[in-house]
C-alpha cells in the first residue's frame, strides 16, 4: 500500500550546515535536511540560490531521505573557481560523495542546476537523476527559431564572446534576480513563490548565492547557456525528466526534446503548474528516485 504524506510546508531550515575542503584547499557549503542516516539525495539547486534552500518539507523526514545542497563555487560560502567546467562540478562532487559518506547518491537537477546534475549523472558520480523544472539546452540548432528574440541575442552572443556575456551577468544583484522570477512566473507559481514563509527563505537563499558578488551566478550561466560539452545518449543510469505545464522559462518544449535525447529517460509533464514544481510535488519526485534505487539495488544483488 502506497504511503501517505502530510506536507507541512514547501522548504524548512536546514537540519546540518557545514563547509567541506577539497583536494586544493577550496571550501564547499552544504546543507542537510532529514535523517542523517538516510537514503542520499544530491539536489544541484537552481540559479544563483545557496545552500539554504531546499524542498520537501515534511516530506524528506517521511520518507527517510537525507536531502543535501551544495553552493555551487562563488555561490554562498564555496570558494570560487574562475573558470570551472561542468566537468571540474562533477568531480568537486566525487569528492563531497566520499567526504560526506554518500557513495553514489541520487541527485536532483533544479533550474540552472539540471546540466549540473547532467554532468554528474554523466560521469558517473549520480546512481539515478531527476531533473525537474531543468534550464534546457538552449544552444541547440533546433531551438533556434522558437526563442524569443532576447533570449536567441544571449545565446548567439554566449556563442561569439562568453567572456563579455560572463561579465555582463556579474553585474546581476538578488532583487534583479527576484524581480526577474516574480516577473516571469505564471499564477500558480506565485502562489508558492510569494507565500510568506517560502519568500523568506527564497530571499535569503538569493542574498547568500549573490553574497560574494554575482561571478560565481554568472559563471552558471554562461555555462548552461552555451553547448552542453557532456553525451547525453551516454547516460546509463535511470532519468527522470519533469516540468509543469505552465512552464514558459526553463524549455522550450517542456523537456520533450531532452527527455528523448537521454535512453530510458520517463518523461512527466505536470498540469496545473509551472518552474514551481519542485516544491509542489516533492513527494511524486523523490519517490520516484527513491523506487529506482532500491530497483537498482535488487539488480546488482540478483
Amino acid at each position: 500500500m502506497a504511503m501517505m504524506v502530510i506536507m507541512t510546508g514547501y522548504t524548512d531550515v536546514p537540519a546540518r550546515l557545514g563547509e567541506s575542503a577539497l583536494s586544493d584547499g577550496r571550501l564547499l557549503g552544504w546543507a542537510e535536511w532529514g535523517p542523517s542516516d538516510g537514503a542520499p539525495v544530491l539536489l544541484c539547486p537552481g540559479a544563483a540560490t545557496s545552500r539554504w534552500l531546499g524542498f520537501g518539507a515534511g516530506v524528506v523526514e517521511a520518507l527517510g531521505v537525507r536531502l543535501i545542497s551544495v553552493d555551487r563555487p562563488g555561490l554562498g560560502v564555496s570558494t570560487p573557481a574562475p573558470g570551472r567546467t561542468f566537468s571540474d562540478f562533477a568531480g568537486d562532487m566525487r569528492q563531497l560523495c566520499v567526504q560526506r559518506g554518500l557513495e553514489r547518491p541520487v541527485v536532483v537537477g533544479n533550474s540552472q542546476g539540471a546540466p549540473f546534475a547532467l554532468a554528474c549523472a554523466a560521469e558517473g558520480v549520480a546512481s539515478a537523476l531527476a531533473v525537474v523544472s531543468g534550464a534546457d539546452e538552449v544552444a541547440r540548432p533546433e531551438f533556434a527559431s522558437v526563442l524569443n528574440a532576447d533570449l536567441r541575442g544571449l545565446v548567439e552572443r554566449t556563442e561569439c564572446d562568453p567572456a563579455g556575456v560572463e561579465e555582463f551577468f556579474a553585474g546581476f544583484t538578488a532583487d534583479a534576480m527576484w524581480d526577474m522570477v516574480m516577473a516571469g512566473s505564471p499564477g500558480s507559481d506565485l502562489a508558492v513563490y510569494q507565500d510568506p514563509d517560502f519568500a523568506a527563505g527564497y530571499r535569503r537563499a538569493l542574498d547568500e548565492g549573490f553574497a560574494q558578488g554575482a561571478a560565481g551566478y554568472a559563471r552558471d550561466t554562461v555555462l548552461a547557456m552555451g553547448r552542453w560539452p557532456f553525451a547525453l545518449d551516454e547516460i546509463a543510469v535511470p532519468v527522470d525528466i519533469w516540468y509543469g505545464e505552465q512552464d514558459t522559462s526553463h524549455s522550450p518544449d517542456n523537456g520533450a526534446l531532452l527527455a528523448a535525447r537521454v535512453p530510458g529517460a520517463r518523461h512527466h509533464v505536470v498540469p496545473r503548474i509551472g518552474g514551481a514544481l519542485l516544491w509542489t510535488h516533492a513527494e511524486s519526485i523523490l519517490t520516484c528516485l527513491l523506487e529506482k534505487t532500491i530497483t537498482g539495488r535488487q539488480t546488482r544483488g540478483s
